[in-house]
């Protein structure tokens, strides 16, 4: 294999698995792990990579971080996403919606079903797709506005969660880990929040079709045995990712 090839491929790998490592790189092109780090170096010179240690991780642009940039994308999985936490709502429970796109889909079934519900959200978006619902409480949790995550952060958001205790609460993450089973997200203040939720609820369910998996955040918030259940969308069953997690002894609900 001719050299642009190699870097061609590797490339094409950080783009699927979001995350490779020099060894495994060198394993799999049988090629020795200095010549793996130039192969990054380059591919991060072109914008192809980012360099973490060991290794290299999908480039992360600040348009693919806005939340309302992701709505549309795999928007079929995540309206299947939503239609199944939907029906994990109890009626006139205290839910949890944090900044996620697949809430987008969440709250617009929220507002548009009969379940009267209790629902709070640090999310912009979702508050605005609430409110005026006769059915629905809605409490906004408010704090420093982030436009990358589309809703509220840091100290008053967390002092505003504080008192508050939720029967449910419906998260989402940038990416999973498939080694250790870390759930990450980009942003340390938005996982503070995240945190501070799972602290605070009964029943804690991650939301993620099967691209997230191997995606990489730079913050891990939670780990896969945190949540009662990681709803996935039905044809990661059969799938590679879905089986990875399914190997994690993951809770999963398809």
């Amino acid at each position: 294999m001719f050299l642009k090839e190699r870097q061609d491929a590797i490339a094409d790998l950080i783009a699927l698995e979001g995350r490779v490592t020099v060894g495994e790189l060198a394993q799999l092109f049988g090629v020795s792990d200095d010549c793996i780090r130039k192969d990054l170096k380059t591919l991060v010179e072109q914008g192809r990579a980012r360099k973490v240690y060991g290794g290299a991780i999908r480039p992360e642009s600040l348009a693919d971080r806005m939340i309302m940039n992701r709505v549309d994308i795999h928007e079929p999985q995540k309206r299947a996403l939503a239609q199944k936490a939907y029906e994990l709502v109890e009626e006139n429970s205290t839910i949890y919606l944090d900044c996620s796109s697949t809430n987008h889909y969440l709250a617009e079934l929220l507002a548009t079903g009969p379940k009267p519900v209790h629902v709070a959200s640090n999310m912009i978006d979702v508050l605005q797709v609430l409110a005026g619902r006769d059915h629905l409480q809605v409490t906004g949790i408010g704090g420093t506005v982030s436009g990358e995550l589309n809703g509220f952060t840091g100290p008053q958001t967390l002092a505003m969660l504080e008192p508050l205790r939720f029967d449910a609460a419906f998260m989402g993450a940038l990416g999973v880990d498939p080694k250790t089973g870390d759930v990450t997200t980009f942003d340390a203040d938005d996982g503070m929040v995240k945190r501070a939720v799972l602290a605070r609820c009964q029943a804690a369910y991650l939301l993620i079709d099967s691209s997230k998996v191997g995606a990489w955040g730079t913050f891990s918030y939670a780990t896969l045995d945190s949540f009662a259940g990681i709803v996935m969308e039905p044809e990661a069953k059969e799938t590679a990712r879905g089986q990875v997690l399914a190997e994690l002894q993951a809770p999963l609900l398809w």
